[in-house]
């Protein structure tokens, strides 16, 4: 038995569930989300939760859990959303947004152009915080390892683009190296 299929999901209010065949939507203040649901599993919607059970009388199955925590987070994608927050450091490292685009400034000898994907928002302050909100979970993730991709956190002199609260692990360097050996 799966421990987290097993447990339903409440549904909030001013959130709506509907599921039409395998298709489940999900309805809220932040937005709409759809999802096809795998034929291995069956929801059953009640008034306020939502009970995933596994068909045909499984007992074991992987997907049973992973779909309910896939619906659990369209759940709460379109109740409260997601985000993620980025920091860039470095010297002359600054990013704004022009329309529809992003635009990183990170020690290149052109700066960076990212099409925002419809459905996220993007926010810059202090040219060097990044906060990307949206309701899907996977695409808030996605678009931010896109923006983090573009300039790594190098570990000698911590520059780069990291995620708010990452912590880099730091390395001495060729003069730490050095010194450290005891050589005269």
């Amino acid at each position: 038995m799966s421990k987290i299929g097993k447990m339903p999901i409440d549904i909030p209010a001013g959130v709506t569930v509907t599921c039409v065949g395998d298709l489940v939507t999900v309805v809220g203040s932040s937005g709409t989300l759809t999802r096809v649901v795998r034929p291995e599993v069956g929801l059953k919607i009640n008034q306020n939760e939502i009970e995933v059970y596994l068909k045909d009388g499984e007992t074991e199955n992987a997907y049973w859990g992973l779909e309910r925590a896939l619906i659990a987070n369209m759940v709460t994608g379109v109740s409260n959303g997601f985000f993620r927050k980025l920091e860039l450091s470095g010297v002359g490292f600054r990013s704004k947004i022009e329309g529809n685009t992003l635009v990183l400034t990170v020690g290149y000898s052109h700066p960076v152009k990212m099409e925002i994907p419809q459905g996220l928002k993007v926010e810059v302050s202090d040219d060097v915080k990044i906060k990307v909100s949206g309701c899907d979970k996977q695409q808030v993730g996605q678009f931010s390892a896109l923006i983090r991709k573009v300039r790594k956190p190098e570990p000698y002199k911590g520059k780069g683009i990291k995620y708010q609260g990452e912590i880099i692990r730091r390395k001495a360097g060729k003069a730490g190296k050095a010194g450290a050996s005891g050589k005269t």
